[in-house]
């Protein structure tokens, strides 16, 4: 793909989710797919760090809390609207990033992903003992009812988060399509042949944790007006964790094509099961197909379709 060709992909996208909106509204419709939109973002910011650079993230809960619980101090104290939370949502997941990828410069491996396990418990600790965030009672937040041509503000946020969605795979094709991601992916494959070949290890790693925060921190940002109250353990759970770290799995780690396939996969099942069956099953379902797909297709089902693709020409 050229950015021509993803300009024309995202005036599409998003043109089809407003005509949706016109025309559908079921709200459990738009409670599900904004659910697998934020998924699709949060798959795609941990690959950034954990699929193209190797580094196993658990904390993806700290990230995506940090940019919540921003944007719904903001709204509070300031009532600002949606674009900048999203602004002030990302950076602050971003400065997150940046402050773990310096910290851990010369961690690697479990140990690296031990830290960011520390991360998610340390951010909600402070912020259980926050009063000013709700602590552990939690915080209510306002939404408007209604957004200028959307007759719910949910839909609003489903069209905005299509929008953001195909932004943040935009951005993961940019990386993957220019020398940082050659750069990531040599770090992946051998870090220290990487390093004695000049490839900037150190500062490598500081962006690729600084760019995965950002991603987490804008699928946050909007999840307060979303669910309209923020508690620590439900906003930073390991279920967010776990979740974001399959879907790059069973979609395909080296591509950005691989969150996104994982994503509408996984999340799709469990919005299914939800409704069918019940929502105590997914973590179940994540566990079925992460271990069914690290047996039987550990390069996910990206990988899968394009060795059977270059058997079939040979």
């Amino acid at each position: 793909m050229s950015v021509k060709k993803w300009i024309v992909v995202a005036v599409v996208v998003v043109a089809a989710s407003f005509l949706v909106t016109r025309v559908f509204h079921n709200g459990y419709f738009y409670f599900a797919a904004y659910t697998v939109l934020q998924y699709i973002i949060l798959a795609t910011g941990w690959n950034i760090l954990g699929g193209y650079t190797g580094y196993v993230n658990f904390g993806t809960g700290a990230f995506y809390g940090v940019g919540a619980y921003t944007a719904a101090a903001l709204v509070t104290a300031f009532g600002l609207p949606l674009p900048l939370l999203l602004l002030a949502g990302g950076a602050a997941s971003a400065l997150l990033g940046m402050a773990l990828g310096y910290l851990t410069m010369r961690v690697k491996g479990i140990y690296f992903s031990i830290s960011t396990l520390a991360l998610s418990v340390v951010t909600a600790t402070i912020i259980l003992n926050t009063p000013a965030l709700g602590g552990a009672t939690g915080l209510y937040i306002f939404r408007p009812r209604e957004a200028p041509f959307f007759g719910t503000y949910i839909e609003f946020l489903f069209t905005v988060m299509t929008f953001l969605s195909v932004l943040a795979l935009f951005y993961a094709w940019l990386i993957e399509t220019s020398w940082i991601g050659r750069g990531l992916a040599a770090i992946r494959d051998d870090e220290v042949a990487a390093e004695s070949t000049g490839v900037p290890v150190l500062k490598l790693k500081v962006f690729a944790t600084t760019s995965s925060g950002l991603l987490m921190g804008v699928a946050g940002a909007p999840f307060p007006y979303f669910i309209t109250f923020l508690e620590p353990v439900s906003t930073i759970s390991l279920d967010v964790a776990v979740n974001s770290l399959a879907m790059p799995i069973i979609g395909g780690t080296t591509t950005w094509l691989g969150p996104l396939v994982g994503a509408l996969l996984l999340s799709g099942v469990q919005q299914i099961t939800t409704v069918t069956v019940s929502g105590e099953f997914n973590l179940l379902i994540v566990g079925i197909l992460l271990v069914g797909f690290v047996i039987l297709a550990p390069e996910g089902l990206v990988g899968l379709v394009r060795g059977l693709l270059r058997k079939r020409s040979r």
